[in-house]
């Protein structure tokens, strides 16, 4: 049996609460008209989602390009669609403490690599969250970087 549908405040408190706890999600990246999708490992700190990888693979090269990512978390029948401006860090300009948080949180340290990796924060835009088709509708928990559902 499928549980009812949540009121927009539980899920914008049951996507918060999927932000702080899980560690994965899909980042798809668009270069070149090539779509690209791969699984990271994020660190989520409030307001935006802190991710790695190689400079040169084709998620860092096009998230440099392009300035845009859309990030999936969760299940396909319990899922937080996350489309997001992106802000890229190298290891050196991340904030104190920082890159301590990710690779406690996530079980990855990509400053101890030699592979040259860069940090990227993706700043949200647009958040959606639904389960089933009852919750299709009201979806939209964030506009333009604005959450629409009061806490």
């Amino acid at each position: 049996m499928t549980a009812p549908a949540r009121t927009p405040k539980q899920r914008k408190q049951d996507t918060l609460n999927r932000l702080e706890n899980d560690v994965d999600t899909w980042v798809s990246t668009a270069g070149d008209g090539t779509p690209y999708l791969v699984p990271l490992s994020f660190l989520w700190d409030g307001t935006s989602l802190l991710l790695a990888t190689p400079a040169a693979s084709p998620t860092g090269r096009n998230l440099r390009a392009t300035g845009k990512a859309r990030l999936g978390i969760g299940e396909t029948r319990d899922v937080i669609l996350v489309d997001g401006t992106v802000e890229t860090l190298t290891p050196d300009e991340l904030p104190e403490g920082v890159g301590d948080a990710f690779a406690t949180k996530t079980g990855f340290d990509p400053r101890r690599l030699t592979t040259a990796y860069l940090y990227f924060r993706i700043h949200p835009q647009r958040v959606q969250a639904w389960r089933e088709e009852d919750e299709l509708v009201g979806r939209d928990l964030m506009r333009d970087g604005r959450w629409l559902v009061d806490d």
